[in-house]
């Protein structure tokens, strides 16, 4: 049985992987499956984030002084957990008719380029299978015109034109989810766990 987690899981999996869901502050993954554990609840706020209350959650940061504190936000949280035990993860997410959570990505991740919505990892999914693409990452940078234009950093030997790239995630994904931009690198920044590390790539 191989246990994943980190990111979104793939669209296909084989029946011995299972995906699990979970931050560092709650203990690692309460969600498994799309389901969570007993005594864990989920809920999506009004804007789309995914709230999760269960004996799992941390109590706070511990500051430098040893202190465990809590800091009012001035936004009717308290740091990530609210006054009613609910930790805003800042991911957003939704809840289908059975109740199974569907993670869409980090909210800092998402682009918005022209009023659409784009999840950087459905494009990397994409072009990942390019033939002359080795390695990739997808981010948004600011755009006067687009708000956010939509920028794929590549590794590869033998670089592919932008229109190639573009033509080739419109085969699967709309238009407007296509990069506007390459930038070609000897390497995609990641974290000790293998995650792209996306503020490092500018």
């Amino acid at each position: 049985v191989i246990v994943r987690g980190g990111s979104r899981p793939p669209e296909r999996m084989p029946a011995n992987v299972h995906s699990t869901y979970g931050l560092t502050e709650t203990g690692g993954g309460v969600v498994y499956d799309r389901r969570p554990l007993d005594g864990v609840e989920l809920q999506i706020a009004p804007d789309g984030e995914v709230l999760v209350r269960s004996p799992m959650n941390m109590r706070g940061y511990r500051r430098d002084t040893g202190a465990v504190e809590i800091s009012d936000t001035g936004a009717g949280e308290i740091g990530p957990i609210d006054e009613s035990g609910w930790l805003h993860t800042g991911d957003l997410g939704r809840l289908d008719a059975d109740r199974l959570l569907h993670v869409q990505g980090r909210r800092s991740e998402l682009i918005i380029t022209g009023g659409e919505n784009v999840w950087p990892e459905a494009v990397e999914a994409c072009l990942v299978d390019h033939p002359l693409i080795d390695d990739v990452a997808v981010a948004g940078v600011d755009d006067p015109e687009w708000g956010q234009r939509v920028v794929a950093w590549i590794v590869s030997g033998s670089p592919p034109s932008l229109e190639n790239v573009r033509d080739h995630v419109a085969h699967r994904l709309p238009r407007f989810m296509a990069p506007k931009e390459l930038r070609v690198v000897t390497s995609i920044p990641r974290t000790s766990l293998g995650k792209i590390a996306r503020g490092r790539l500018q």
